[in-house]
């Protein structure tokens, strides 16, 4: 049975920075391409960042892309998500997922955590 499990969200401020993790069981971590979503209030959940392990990633846009870096640790079957600077408009539950690479669904998520930046 596929898990991810988040954690290192929280309340930081503006300017400051967080580290995400997920830690991913239940299947083989290195064929699955990992990704980070995230949901606002009132908002639908949309694609920050994904990583392949042939080291390819994928950021939402340019903005994103210049703040947050996406990583990926196989042999930990750990994604990472490093927020540099957020601002009060990247706050969001925050998601990990994964799906088989060649797949087009994001079929297995993780619960959630919760990150509030304050400015």
């Amino acid at each position: 049975q596929v898990h991810l499990v988040e954690s290192g969200g929280g309340l930081v401020q503006a300017g400051g920075s967080l580290r995400l993790a997920c830690v991913g069981s239940g299947f083989t971590f290195s064929s699955y391409v990992m990704g980070w979503f995230r949901q606002a209030p009132g908002q639908q959940r949309e694609l920050v960042a994904a990583t392949w392990s042939s080291g390819k990633t994928l950021y939402a846009d340019s903005p994103i892309k210049a703040r947050f870096v996406i990583s990926r640790d196989d042999d930990q079957r750990t994604v990472y998500l490093q927020m540099n600077g957020p601002k009060p408009e990247d706050t969001a539950i925050y998601y990990c997922a994964s799906r088989p690479q060649g797949a087009l669904n994001w079929g297995n998520w993780g619960q959630g955590t919760q990150v509030t930046v304050s400015s």
